[in-house]
């Protein structure tokens, strides 16, 4: 892979989920069917995000090498002009999540953010799965529960729900819009 000759070169590093994937999907537009784009990222999630991002878009994701604290991520555009992004369609917002935790339902609140992320603040009681651990990590889960997951914003929880759900998950929720807008009891240690 190391030569690869990209049509184009995309800058997203110093970005945090989603911007890579948002950069990433106006790139793949400027392209033709069958062009190379090589997405520069330095956010670790970046991997598994960008890998999810082409798989449900259709677009092939070629793989990532590593340059130093620098993830070039390589994808092709799919042959077909009518790719269309699949959206995970069973959501759930603050309040209502909030609701199940306060009754004490048996659910599962499942936070696929970096372990970072996740240490500096989550809600009390989420596990922790990063994205890019949760096709390894996955039978660590029940699929008779309802399942929650969480992100920073909803971008990469959807992916991850999608992941899921192909694993045949069907109680599974998308939290939007995500930790950043969270208000809601939190821990961790900062």
């Amino acid at each position: 892979m190391s030569n690869m000759n990209p049509h184009i070169i995309l800058d997203a590093k110093g970005l945090a989920c989603p911007m890579p994937i948002v950069k990433t999907k106006k790139a793949m537009n400027e392209l033709k069917a069958g062009e190379v784009l090589e997405v520069q990222a330095t956010d670790k999630g970046s991997k598994a995000d960008i890998k999810a991002w082409a798989e449900s878009t259709g677009h092939q994701y070629l793989g990532t090498l590593e340059d130093g604290d620098v993830l070039k991520h390589f994808l092709r555009k799919s042959p077909n002009d009518e790719v269309v992004e699949k959206k995970y369609p069973h959501v759930i917002n603050h309040d209502e999540l909030k609701k199940k935790i306060e009754s004490n339902e048996n659910i599962v609140l499942l936070d696929v953010r970096e372990a970072a992320e996740y240490a500096f603040n989550h809600i009390p009681g989420a596990i922790s799965i990063p994205m890019g651990e949760l096709d390894e990590r996955a039978n660590e889960l029940r699929k008779e529960q309802e399942i929650f997951v969480v992100c920073r914003t909803g971008n990469r929880s959807d992916l991850a729900a999608q992941k899921l759900q192909e694993k045949g998950f069907d109680k599974v929720f998308n939290v939007i819009p995500g930790m950043s807008e969270w208000n809601g009891n939190t821990e961790g240690i900062g």
